[in-house]
């Protein structure tokens, strides 16, 4: 399998430890039940019950030994191992494009964790990638899938705790 070092949070690396655990102990059983049941239905070869518990499986047995590959071979992000002036992973940063005034925030992680939808962009991407190592206040040119782009970076922060909520 591939042993491509993956680049988490503890966050990201608890939520990956979390669907594994979950495979494990309840989908794993869920889908032997299914194949149980579909085997007394009668014929096999012919049965779609079946036939479907058994893709099921393989999926989940997939997703597992991908899931333990990328825990074996993660890298925890530690914050004391970067500059807090310069973009780095972990890092949420706040840009402006130049020409539409914009601004985005947003967090760079590993492309493991990537959720661009949810202000997560991957150190891999185009504008995560051009970004790494540049300092506040610095403008950047990215190349991206829309064509060339400038970001001048407003701010950078550590990654931040999140606070839990009171119960009311």
């Amino acid at each position: 399998m591939n042993d491509k070092e993956i680049i988490l949070t503890r966050d990201g690396l608890k939520k990956l430890e979390d669907e594994l655990d979950e495979l494990k102990t309840v989908h794993r059983r869920e889908v032997n039940e299914r194949i149980r049941q579909a085997k007394e239905f009668g014929d096999i070869s012919e049965n779609a019950e079946y036939e479907d518990a058994k893709q099921e499986q393989a999926f989940v047995e997939g997703r597992v030994l991908k899931l333990e590959s990328m825990i074996r071979n993660a890298r925890i992000i530690d914050q004391s191992d970067f500059v807090a002036d310069a973009v780095h992973l972990g890092a949420t940063i706040k840009v402006k494009e130049l020409v539409s005034g914009r601004s985005h925030e947003f967090t760079i992680v590993g492309s493991a964790e990537a959720d661009p939808k949810n202000a997560r962009l991957s150190n891999e991407s185009p504008v995560g990638a051009a970004l790494m190592g540049h300092k506040n206040g610095e403008t950047v040119d990215v190349t991206t899938p829309r064509g060339s782009m400038k970001y001048k970076i407003e701010a950078i922060n550590k990654a931040t705790k999140k606070v839990a909520k009171k119960a009311s």
